[in-house]
């Protein structure tokens, strides 16, 4: 089938065993099973599910993972193409609507009348094994985020599609809006292969003109992207998008690109925009740039406030996801299935099951936790800790939901100085090496995985490859200075000159001035008790912190601006599928802006010839080098090893982030109405949380 594909499996096994073996908690621990299916006797789904069609489960057998009725798999364990399983099965598939679809495809504006559900879904649908059961239609999904653009990643995964996705064992790359795909032999041409009769949310054909025009109009489009995403761009080029037929496209590189799959499997960025609905809104008179502007907002993350919320327009972007935005205010989100969606289960019904998601903002963490622990809420990993653990499990019974503790990847909390701070005297600080060793050996680790993380973590640095997901993290970066020793950092700080000039108790500038760490924080980058301890122990050794909890965009705001004393949030964006090809936090400035970085103004002086920024230090520049070369190899080859191994050596050496705690453990919360949940294990934006689980099989059991 897919040309080289045993060889990516090949290369990307270590990710699973890794994860396992790592992240397999204290001795004294055992792994969290997955959650076993919930008795059906729970309370009622959060709104009355529609009667199931009576055709449902007539022709094809009802084949799920638990019971696969004698048919034997594919390639893949819980996927199969159409002509695929219905060569298994020996049954010719008949398809099946949601009763409800004509209603909610009413509230979608500007889509037509429905046509039947044989003409909706595509040619060459993709047939989904249910874990459990086959679902019932109907329900509303509640989802709880922080604000419109702060803790929503884990309600937006439940909606979101790609070209690919990682399956549940976090080591297969499966196919999903992407039918198939083949490489040529050095990685620099992917061919991939879409579905024919493939729908947008409107009804419209999706074919490879909407990815051509997604590279070539928007994001290689100065007047849209000012600057070119780093993901798309190698060096002086970048990749390149042709089509060859309707439902054939490759993607051209100028080197080897083993990682573009990977990136296509983890990432909230589609590389698809529907073309028809630019060149209607032109057609009205509105530029290009405009219509990105007001509707794609100029940003790949798709969870930005839609025209809705504005009142610009009453209609959003049509989508490939399994739900559409209807409404949107102030307060929340309301989504309706996808009447057009490309996905149906072993007996020919047409998914998404659940017909409405309906996302409230509470920026609140214990107002947050309350919904949580009444049972107001489906489903719930973001901007949750492992410290509310015991609440959440004392009302497990009472909320009729249940919690597990899931694999942490990517959630190392980090400490970073502004190595570009505005003010030269922080800066000069900051950039001295004895300074970032003093303020980590400063760090009480093991009273922090004791108090924050209840034991179910152990001290690490951070590292820029979450060394769950690649073998070339070593146990001496892991443990680089990471030992409590407060008499050693005294003695670095006292070296550099700091010492308390006015008598405060607190060191002072190296000019005398005073040296105050403003530590800002949002409860969405890691537990706020670790914050304080923290703060403790950085005072302990003389250097005066003051803490303020800001949101999330506040946090971001400033940070992004090159404002911050201290950046701090969680160590995501570092398993290997994503630093294969997404260099944000390998290189200046060792961030991006949804998680701020620490060295913009490096950046700026490398992105400008040195025309203006800062000039980075000689180990920055091999940086450049070496990950430019780590790059071009697929993840897992020696090659990849020794590069991956070199790069960390750099970061850990020069201590540009400080880590606190690895292998966390995270809690895992769903509805018990909420069935063909799955072996959900791994907590990781990195994989993009839910996006694995492929929840639009997901459905409610009264």
């Amino acid at each position: 089938m897919q040309k080289n594909r045993k060889h990516w499996l090949i290369t990307l096994f270590i990710l699973l065993a890794l994860v396992l073996v790592a992240c397999g908690g204290t001795d004294d621990q055992t792994t969290p099973e997955p959650a076993e299916p919930a008795s059906d006797q729970g309370q009622a789904a959060p709104t009355e599910a529609a009667a199931p069609d009576e055709t449902m489960g007539e022709g094809c057998p009802a084949v799920t993972i638990a019971d696969r009725a004698g048919v034997t798999a594919g390639e893949f364990e819980r996927l199969y193409e159409l002509a695929d399983y219905e060569a298994a099965a020996g049954c010719t598939m008949a398809f099946h609507e949601n009763p409800s679809i004509a209603e909610l495809n009413a509230q979608i504006t500007n889509n037509p009348d429905l046509p039947p559900v044989e003409d909706r879904v595509p040619d060459e649908p993709l047939v989904v094994v249910p874990y459990e059961a086959i679902g019932k239609y109907g329900g509303v999904f509640n989802a709880l985020s922080n604000a419109t653009e702060a803790g929503t990643s884990d309600f937006l995964s439940v909606r979101h599609v790609n070209l690919v996705r990682f399956s549940d064992d976090y080591v297969t790359i499966e196919p999903n809006v992407a039918k198939d795909w083949e490489w040529n032999d050095d990685f620099t041409e992917l061919t991939v292969f879409l579905r024919k009769g493939h729908k947008w949310s409107d009804g419209e054909p999706f074919t490879s003109a909407d990815i051509e025009f997604w590279m070539n109009e928007l994001i290689l489009n100065p007047d849209v992207f000012p600057n070119t995403p780093g993901w798309a761009a190698f060096g002086d080029d970048t990749m390149k998008v042709e089509v060859v037929d309707e439902t054939t496209i490759k993607f051209t590189f100028p080197v080897p690109t083993p990682g573009i799959l990977n990136f296509f499997a983890t990432t909230y960025i589609q590389p698809f925009q529907p073309k028809h609905f630019f060149e209607k809104k032109m057609a009205e008179g509105m530029t290009l740039p405009e219509v990105a502007e007001l509707y794609y907002g100029n940003s790949d993350w798709t969870d930005t406030p839609s025209p809705l919320l504005s009142g610009e327009a009453d209609d959003v972007l049509p989508t490939l996801e399994s739900h559409i935005l209807v409404e949107e205010t102030t307060e929340g989100r309301r989504l309706v299935a996808n009447p057009y969606f490309y996905m149906v289960d072993t007996v020919g019904n047409q998914l998404p099951y659940i017909n409405e998601q309906d996302e409230l903002y509470v920026p609140d963490s214990e107002v947050r936790n309350l919904k949580i622990t009444n049972g107001e809420v489906d489903y719930k990993v973001q901007s949750i800790d492992i410290v509310d653990f015991p609440l959440y499990k004392e009302n497990e019974a009472n909320g009729n939901y249940t919690v597990d503790l899931g694999f942490g990847v990517g959630a190392t909390v980090f400490y970073g100085f502004n190595l570009n701070h505005p003010d030269e005297g922080m800066r000069e600080i900051f950039n001295d090496l004895r300074f970032r060793q003093a303020m980590s050996l400063a760090i009480n680790r093991a009273e922090i995985v004791e108090l924050v993380y209840l034991g179910q973590a152990e001290p690490i640095q951070a590292t820029p490859a979450d060394p769950n997901t690649v073998n070339f993290v070593t146990e001496e970066h892991k443990t680089a200075f990471i030992e409590y020793d407060p008499d050693a950092a005294n003695a670095l700080l006292d070296d550099m000159g700091l010492v308390d000039v006015d008598g405060d108790g607190f060191r002072d500038r190296l000019d005398g001035s005073d040296l105050t760490l403003d530590l800002q924080f949002a409860n969405q980058g890691g537990p706020v008790a670790t914050h304080e301890l923290v703060k403790d122990y950085w005072e302990a050794v003389g250097i005066s912190t003051v803490l303020k909890e800001v949101t999330s965009d506040e946090y971001r705001d400033r940070a992004n601006s090159n404002q911050a004393d201290v950046l701090t949030w969680k160590y995501d964006g570092t398993a290997g599928a994503i630093i294969v090809l997404n260099t944000e936090m390998l290189l200046p400035p060792f961030g991006e802006p949804f998680n701020p970085g620490i060295a913009y103004q490096w950046q700026e002086w490398v992105n400008t010839d040195g025309a203006s920024g800062i000039e980075p230090p000689a180990d920055v520049i091999e940086l450049y080098d070496i990950v430019a070369q780590f790059l071009q190899y697929p993840l897992g080859s020696p090659e990849s090893d020794a590069l991956g191994e070199q790069i960390v050596d750099i970061h850990v050496n020069n201590l540009w982030k400080i880590g606190i705690a690895g292998n966390l453990k995270t809690p895992i919360i769903h509805h018990n109405t909420l069935r063909n949940f799955g072996p959900y294990t791994v907590v990781s934006y990195d994989y993009y949380r839910s996006y694995p689980m492929i929840p639009a099989q997901w459905y409610f059991e009264e």
